[in-house]
């Protein structure tokens, strides 16, 4: 019989509502799991969004005080997914609390942040979690074992991008993932952080980049606190300035040899949701686009007629945790599917005490080429990637 564990999230927003939904369904998708979430406490600054949330899910408190979540003797796993001001504070705290973290992406506003967070939490044997959620796609899964078994060959080429138009309207309000002190970087920490991990998951290590970056709104409507959504729009009112990048290209060496490119946006037209990526093998290729995520284009020549070319894989019960959703093929997962694997993932791995990926070192690598980058803004040139000082 499945024992319970205590949890508390911190921040109910869109993404706390979302990793509240997942711990609910976990064990209704997946009925194997030793750990049945409870929901103990919710926290947010904001009393109507903490009631709200309290009311919806049915958490047995709620406070406006994030302390309150780290001394509840019943909570054992904490979820953070607050703006990225607070993820330092938040996670040293609830490791030396002794909980266990799921924080979402970035982990830190900055390299040097997150390495002091993943610092924390290894030295306190916390098991961590990051929302780099987009792994999770079964077909995505599925591409990761035809390249680790070696059927696309040699890997020559990736091209990795995540091309979102959440910012194309200039009266879009001036949320917090368009302030340096509040979010840190950027499209390089919200969006390049996905691209870099997927790359580390399905090539390897980078060696080093040459990027740039360009802000291309300069000011936005300021929001209304506690009204509408981070994407919400406005406009009248004042307005203020975004300080942090919406766009940044890179060319990468990889440490197997492979080259590759990365871009992500956040104001582009066209591309709703293009997290994406694109890689060739001495032997074959194949293809993966989030907004068909239940789709791989994959090339494997045999030398037939009826092989030259790409086929069409349709997600179905043969692959990764698929079948904990349909029985049948081709039926189409959701965002939300891959953050109810991500949540049993992490909780199966609290289960057993052992680390999963991805957790904080996974994040702390990723932040190492995202340092790399930043550093090629400067100097305009490439620069290696290297272990990051938090001192």
């Amino acid at each position: 019989m499945a024992r319970t564990i205590g949890v508390g999230v911190i921040g109910m927003g869109e993404m706390g509502l979302v990793h509240t939904r997942s711990y609910q369904l976990v064990p209704q998708r997946f009925p194997d799991i030793d750990l049945k979430p409870q929901l103990v406490v919710c926290a947010d600054n904001h009393e109507p969004r903490a009631e709200a949330a309290q009311s919806q899910f049915g958490f047995g408190a709620r406070t406006t005080d994030w302390r309150d979540v780290m001394n509840n003797p019943e909570v054992s796993v904490v979820s953070i997914t607050t703006p990225n001001d607070l993820h330092l504070e938040l996670v040293e705290a609830a490791a030396a609390a002794g909980k266990h973290i799921a924080c979402e992406k970035p982990v830190g506003r900055t390299p040097r942040e997150t390495a002091r967070i993943e610092q924390a939490t290894r030295k306190s044997k916390a098991i961590t979690c990051v929302g780099y959620n987009y792994r999770w796609a079964p077909v995505v899964q599925y591409a990761r074992n035809i390249i680790q078994e070696k059927k696309l060959g040699e890997i020559t080429h990736y091209r990795g991008r995540f091309l979102v138009d959440y910012g194309s309207d200039p009266n879009g309000v001036l949320s917090w993932r368009f302030q340096k002190e509040q979010a840190g970087y950027g499209t390089l920490g919200d969006l390049m952080s996905h691209v870099i991990d997927m790359a580390h998951m399905l090539v390897g290590d980078i060696k080093q980049v040459v990027a740039k970056q360009k802000r291309f709104i300069s000011e936005r409507p300021l929001a209304i606190p506690g009204t509408g959504t981070e994407f919400s729009v406005r406009h009248e009112g004042p307005r203020g300035p975004v300080t942090n990048e919406d766009y940044v290209g890179a060319l990468v060496d990889f440490e197997c040899g492979a080259q590759g490119t990365f871009e992500v946006c956040r104001v582009i037209k066209g591309p709703r949701c293009e997290m994406a990526f694109e890689l060739n093998g001495t032997r074959g290729a194949l293809k993966w686009d989030f907004e068909r995520m239940n789709e791989l284009q994959l090339h494997l020549p045999d030398g037939t007629d009826e092989h030259d070319g790409p086929v069409l894989v349709q997600a179905g019960p043969q692959h990764s945790h698929y079948g904990a959703f349909y029985s049948g093929p081709a039926m189409s997962m959701s965002y939300d599917d891959l953050k109810v694997i991500e949540a049993y993932e992490f909780l199966k791995s609290v289960g057993k005490q052992q680390q999963y990926e991805p957790g904080f070192s996974e994040a702390l690598a990723v932040s190492r080429v995202q340092d790399a980058m930043e550093r090629s803004w400067s100097s305009q040139r490439w620069e290696p990637v290297r272990a990051i000082d938090n001192g």
